[in-house]
């Protein structure tokens, strides 16, 4: 089976993806998810023409004045009745102006004798001066939140200001993590010999704290058929996402394909032209997306950003799921590179990305020092220090 390039794995992962029921969610379970349908404004803001300053509204054509002072307009409470010529009234910030008046003559340039209001300063330049216009921010109608946006405190603020009190978005998405492999011991569990504590769930548990899911740890399934086709069928009853980490490549105890195939799973590819992380795989189970990660760390974490986070995104709403590149000099030179794709951990420095050593997939030490990749396509040359190579933070 020929292996399939990595913006192709990609997209037929995506592709894989089903939109989630949409449901109103408050204001404070908002925040980070993204809007799954245009956000509307229910009402025009500001409602009415509103003072930005302290000051009396006046009528502009009527400068310098002198003008009687008839009233007072305050924030929620306005004149309820129009200014006659030569009339001017009292007003705060945020209050709206009196019908007949148009500008507003901040306190600093006036001096009051009573009733009696006179310019004491060089005055409001233009009419409309510290006035907000009726509808100045947004209209009745007006598309406040575009569906795919990310809901952000402004966003959120905005949404209510129109008339909102929750907001359409994706049903948070549930994501079973399962570890597979006879070797495994739960992390604290004391263990002797070659036990290995099963770190990938807990590392992509934290991957995925950030956005918005259900997040549920499958626990450990030994390498047996029958149990690992029992338990990947137990999970997609409620699942939409089944994460496997282990048992995805070819040795005679990778039993995590064949057990998928039992369970009824429909694989759509296997194997990626990528270093790590070649033996993933992804498929529909019933109605979850199956996403099968290696087992070591490494290639369980480089997989996860490529892929599982790019598949959580799109189900939440998100319109431009993947890491964003960038590019930087080397630190330090690169080998030439086989026919897979090379992602390789990197530390940024003031000279540029520094590649560390230690490589190997399952250098978990390396990884956590490492707060980038340096992505190389294959075939790619050797790359000596100073040459500009794409990147992808990973913190």
């Amino acid at each position: 089976m020929s292996l399939l390039p990595v913006a192709e794995a990609q997209a037929r992962l995506l592709a894989l993806a089903r939109d989630l029921p949409i449901e109103r969610a408050p204001f404070v379970e908002a925040i980070g998810r993204h809007a799954a349908e245009d956000i509307v404004a229910g009402r025009a803001q500001p409602a009415a023409d509103l003072s930005a300053m302290d000051g009396y509204a006046i009528r502009f054509a009527e400068l310098p004045g002198p003008w009687r002072v008839v009233g007072e307009s305050r924030a929620g409470a306005g004149l309820d009745y129009a200014l006659a010529p030569g009339e001017a009234a009292r007003i705060f910030t945020g209050a709206p102006l009196p019908a007949g008046a148009d500008t507003v003559l901040v306190q600093e340039e006036a001096t009051r004798d009573g009733e009696v209001l006179r310019l004491s300063g060089e005055g409001p330049a233009l009419k409309g001066y510290h006035v907000r216009a009726h509808g100045s921010d947004f209209a009745q109608g007006d598309i406040l939140v575009a569906a795919g946006e990310r809901l952000t405190p402004a966003r959120i603020a905005l949404a209510a200001m129109g008339g909102h009190g929750t907001v359409p978005v994706p049903r948070r998405p549930r994501i079973t993590i399962i570890s597979t492999g006879d070797e495994l011991i739960r992390p604290g569990q004391p263990g002797s010999g070659l036990a290995l504590p099963a770190s990938n769930g807990p590392m992509l548990a934290a991957m995925l704290a950030g956005l918005p899911a259900e997040v549920r740890d499958g626990g450990i399934l030994p390498d047996r058929l029958d149990e690992l086709t029992e338990g990947f069928a137990a999970a997609a009853r409620d699942a939409d996402i089944i994460v496997t980490t282990g048992g995805a490549s070819v040795g005679d105890h990778d039993l995590v394909r064949p057990a998928l195939k039992a369970a009824g799973a429909d694989m759509d590819f296997w194997r990626v032209r990528m270093r790590p992380g070649k033996p993933l795989m992804a498929g529909r189970l019933q109605d979850a997306i199956v996403l099968g990660l290696p087992g070591n760390p490494v290639s369980a974490f480089v997989t996860a950003f490529l892929f599982l986070l790019p598949l959580v995104r799109r189900l939440v709403g998100d319109t431009a799921p993947f890491p964003k590149g960038e590019r930087m000099p080397l630190a330090g030179p690169l080998p030439k590179v086989t026919e897979r794709t090379d992602f390789l951990r990197g530390l940024i420095t003031p000279e540029g990305i520094l590649p560390l050593s230690g490589q190997d997939s399952a250098a978990l030490a390396m990884l956590a020092r490492a707060d980038a990749l340096i992505v190389r396509a294959g075939e790619a040359p050797a790359a000596p220090v100073g040459e500009i190579v794409d990147i992808l933070r990973i913190a």
